[in-house]
């Protein structure tokens, strides 16, 4: 079974359910709005994706930010205690089957993970 890791209001949160669901494929659902997300959880998604996958620039959350807090967000406590405050600005979505994790909404990519 697969986890996702998200906000339902986003829409490519959207398009991944789509997806998978038109594939029939069963998950489970993680809302960061819900649920928040632990410091042990999001760690071990930047121990494996990296800090720059993990911490969503293109999202407004991000881009509304002063330029002096931006700079601090490459220091990975900073980034981490930014993210547990403010888990919007973690790319969407993130998928984990236990054992592998795949960040960020490609079709394409998502089926080679899905079938590897």
């Amino acid at each position: 079974m697969i986890t996702i890791y998200g906000i339902p209001a986003c829409n490519t949160m959207k398009k991944t359910f789509e997806f998978l669901q038109a594939k029939g494929i069963e998950y489970t659902f993680h809302n960061y709005k819900k649920e928040g997300i632990s410091s042990t959880i999001l760690q071990g998604f930047i121990d494996k994706l990296g800090l720059e996958k993990v911490l969503n620039k293109q999202g407004s959350t991000y881009r509304q930010l002063p330029d002096e807090t931006k700079a601090t967000l490459n220091k990975q406590n900073e980034a981490i205690a930014f993210l547990l405050e403010k888990n919007s600005a973690i790319k969407r979505p993130i998928i984990t089957d236990g054992k592998r994790i795949i960040a960020g909404f490609n079709s394409e990519e998502l089926d080679r993970w899905l079938n590897t």
